[in-house]
């Protein structure tokens, strides 16, 4: 059984944390996440320990978390997440950039369709891809949200 809360952030609302025994398995924006039947509301541990890992990257002290993770996807999104992870904070990619990375590079549409399917937001830095234009494109919290994280991570990567 996998459980979840919720924690309140400023400038991005609720935020739902879900863990599996070990790991974090979920990260969503309350608007966007509907718990199944397999999770029960509990705060463990391990949620406390996102959610203040989460307030540290809100108030800007943190820019790398620290946390077992194991998102459910496929071989593809899994490649996709992983790219995800290595782009630095306050810093963006194409989805080229992260189709190359994953080793497909013609598939920046499906490194869209990864993206949409990622279940740890902020975390896993979804919101750090942009279009190969330089516009921002495509968010499950809402380009509002995206356009709030890159500009908190602009103005903290420097301190």
């Amino acid at each position: 059984m996998k459980t979840f809360y919720s924690y309140t952030y400023d400038g991005v609302g609720k935020v739902e944390i879900g863990t599996g025994s070990e790991s974090i398995t979920d990260v969503h924006f309350a608007k966007s996440f509907v718990p199944s039947s397999e999770y029960r509301r509990e705060e463990t541990p391990l949620h406390r320990k996102a959610a203040e890992q989460l307030r540290e990257y809100f108030e800007g002290t943190r820019k790398v978390f620290d946390l077992p993770l194991a998102p459910a996807g496929t071989d593809f999104q899994m490649r996709c997440w992983d790219a995800l992870l290595q782009v630095p904070y306050g810093e963006t990619r194409s989805y080229g950039d992260i189709a190359r990375a994953a080793g497909s590079p013609k598939g920046f549409r499906a490194v869209g369709m990864a993206n949409n399917k990622n279940p740890v937001a902020i975390i896993i830095p979804c919101h750090r891809i942009i279009g190969s234009d330089g516009k921002l494109v495509g968010y499950g919290g809402g380009l509002d949200i995206k356009e709030f994280l890159l500009e908190l991570e602009r103005k903290n990567a420097r301190s």
